[in-house]
């Protein structure tokens, strides 16, 4: 039988601690989950719970632009007003003659919020009133 090298011992053994490693860090690790079962099955579950509960509010708590018949805002026309899509929702929901509570709640916003997109509104379309927003914004052809 030939007679091993240094250098071939030295692999043998830097093999044998390798594989030593291994399985003393994989046998802690069996003996960490094992101890702490519950704690990993708990975190498992609730995040399973987190995605399903983002993927459900992502599907149902969308705000919802109102849309009856006489106020369908055309995006591209409103865009070149300068108008950013939350004042064109905001814009819609006045033509469909809510009040600010009643927007607010529809667009998970304050009251304040609206009155400031309200405002800017005002300011882009150059009005002084509500009902003045909404007669010019069908003029500009945002609202049919």
């Amino acid at each position: 039988m030939p007679k091993r090298t240094d250098r071939q011992n030295l692999l043998i053994y830097g093999a044998a601690l390798a594989g030593l490693l291994f399985l003393l860090k994989w046998l802690e690790l069996r003996l960490l989950i094992y101890r702490n079962a519950y704690e990993y099955y708990g975190g498992a579950i609730a995040l399973v719970f987190l995605f399903v509960g983002i993927w459900i509010a992502s599907r149902t708590l969308k705000p919802a632009m109102v849309q009856n018949a006489g106020a369908l805002p055309d995006a591209d026309a409103a865009h070149k007003a300068g108008l950013t899509t939350r004042e064109i929702e905001v814009l819609a929901l006045l033509a469909a003659g809510h009040s600010n509570r009643e927007i607010a709640e529809k667009l998970f916003v304050s009251t304040n919020t609206v009155k400031t997109h309200n405002a800017k509104l005002f300011e882009k379309l150059e009005v002084s009133r509500r009902t003045q927003a909404v007669e010019r914004a069908r003029q500009l052809g945002i609202l049919a």
